[in-house]
């Protein structure tokens, strides 16, 4: 594998911010790794961080980049701060930046697939409602999506779980006032896609039955049995904490529809 550190400029948020990209890479005498890599650009995986870390996070508390030298994908871990990946009422334009400009500027520095069926999106936490806004306001770019402890209903988020008023501040400047019914609402977005005729994105959802964000899993795992997606839903023991992210992104990264290539 090919693990890059990548420094770039974005004008959607007039600063300069970075990613960490893995490339597949075929070698025939590591030791201790299996690398492949198929022909052509490769399928891609964006993984997004959470609340309190940044790009380099995956690759510091997970073994990412060994769990995926097999596959033959690509991953795209990019950097967007405390923005819970939303176009900040007072802040910069985080949304816009990861789901437009952050991937056509991977594709243009990388060589990655365009196809739908070739891109994927997964996180925690933060990043876990990321990943699920990016697959239900942009279905027909990625075919499946994964979060792990995600917080799903940030309406109920804003009150059960931001509890001082530091807390809540830092959600007004996010969100604004409200959350509800908007594109930031994860549960208004499920009963909209009703309405979407084209391809929908597989889901994966777990959390661990201990987690603080466990109440929200559960108020999205029932709305999404109420519409016409497809949830893979996991639970188990577990809290807020790397060492079952760790455990469960390997989960994730074998309920990922791949296609075979040459």
């Amino acid at each position: 594998m090919a693990l890059i550190q990548c420094n770039f400029y974005s004008d959607t948020l007039g600063l300069s911010t970075s990613m960490h990209v893995i490339l597949p890479q075929q070698t025939h005498n590591q030791i201790g790794m299996e690398n492949v890599t198929g022909q052509g650009l490769h399928p891609t995986l964006y993984l997004l961080h959470g609340l309190s870390d940044d790009d380099s996070i995956w690759l510091r508390r997970t073994s990412i980049e060994r769990y995926v030298a097999n596959l033959g994908i690509a991953v795209v871990m990019p950097q967007v701060h405390r923005s819970f990946y939303t176009d900040m009422a007072d802040g910069g334009q985080y949304w816009k930046f990861i789901s437009e400009e952050l991937p056509a500027l991977a594709r243009s520095f990388f060589p990655l697939s365009h196809k739908r069926e070739d891109n994927f999106v997964a996180g925690l936490s933060m990043g876990g409602y990321g990943a699920f806004k990016l697959a239900l306001r942009k279905p027909e770019q990625y075919a499946a999506a994964a979060s792990l402890s995600g917080a799903l209903d940030m309406t109920a988020h804003m009150g059960r779980n931001a509890s001082s008023a530091l807390q809540q501040a830092e959600l007004q400047r996010i969100f604004g006032p409200q959350v509800a019914g908007t594109e930031n609402d994860l549960i208004h977005l499920l009963k909209e896609s009703q309405a979407n005729q084209g391809p929908q994105p597989l889901l994966y959802q777990c959390c661990g039955t201990e987690d603080f964000l466990y109440e929200d899993n559960q108020s999205f795992r029932q709305a999404c049995a109420e519409s016409d997606l497809q949830l893979t839903y996991e639970e188990e023991p577990g809290e807020h904490e790397w060492g079952y992210w760790d455990k469960k992104i390997q989960d994730v990264l074998k309920w990922l529809p791949l296609r075979e290539r040459e």
